[in-house]
């Protein structure tokens, strides 16, 4: 990848335990143009990098305790969720929507130039009219951060994420996507995305800033890792 002459950035990420979160974290801690990664966690990432720093907090309710950690932050990827079946319907608002908007709500008030990069999904809809639960809160927390005050702010609404590596499948239909992947990923290759592509993406945006955005439905996703990484580079790496 050939990146244009950029200042070194400061990062910080939260949800770097979880899938997408864990290749953003790799992806970072590689990339050239950033100096320092700080990573919010509940628990320790076993990770030891001379970018990463690694700060604990507990209560995403209130992200009050962390306006000095995220000081003097370039930008933010946002990949903190849960999977619609795993908590109740109040801790998945609670998740989705209230720990957004309040970690945004201190960046802003610490890193008002930050850049913010979150992990929304296919159909969030911001007009709260969707019958399912998880496209009405990832739109209601889309519709706080574009209007946050932020001076970019990217959405990545990502459809079937492909893990890449084995895992265990929160449920059957994931189990079944997984399984069915080969094939999905020819037929509808616009509803899939490999968790380490989005990954890459999400950092690449607030990196480089070359993107329009400020939303990225799957195909834009697609289309941005296609054209910062060809294809040729993903055939010498063995990729599926």
């Amino acid at each position: 990848m050939n990146l244009p002459t950029v200042e070194k950035k400061r990062i910080v990420i939260v949800g770097a335990t979880g899938m997408v979160g864990g290749y953003v974290l790799r992806y970072a801690l590689d990339h050239p143009v950033i100096a320092s990664v700080t990573a919010i966690v509940r628990r320790s990432l076993g990770v030891s990098h001379p970018k990463l720093k690694e700060v604990f907090h507990r209560d995403f309710a209130d992200c009050s305790a962390l306006a000095e950690t995220l000081s003097g932050q370039d930008a933010a990827v946002f990949c903190l969720g849960a999977y619609t079946g795993a908590v109740s319907n109040s801790d998945l608002h609670a998740i989705t929507v209230d720990y957004t908007i309040e970690f945004a709500r201190v960046l802003r008030g610490s890193s008002p130039n930050a850049s913010f990069s979150f992990l929304s999904g296919s159909g969030a809809d911001p007009t709260g009219k969707s019958r399912m639960a998880f496209a009405r809160y990832k739109g209601e927390a889309e519709k706080v951060l574009l209007v946050s005050g932020f001076p970019h702010v990217y959405i990545f609404r990502a459809a079937y994420i492909y893990p890449v590596e084995p895992r265990k499948e929160p449920n059957f239909s994931y189990r079944l996507l997984r399984w069915t992947y080969p094939v999905f990923r020819k037929l509808l290759p616009n509803q899939v995305i490999r968790a380490d592509d989005l990954a890459r993406a999400m950092v690449d945006v607030i990196v480089l800033g070359t993107a329009e955005g400020p939303i990225f439905e799957n195909r834009d996703i697609r289309t941005m890792v296609q054209s910062l990484h060809p294809p040729g580079a993903e055939q010498a790496k063995g990729r599926m």
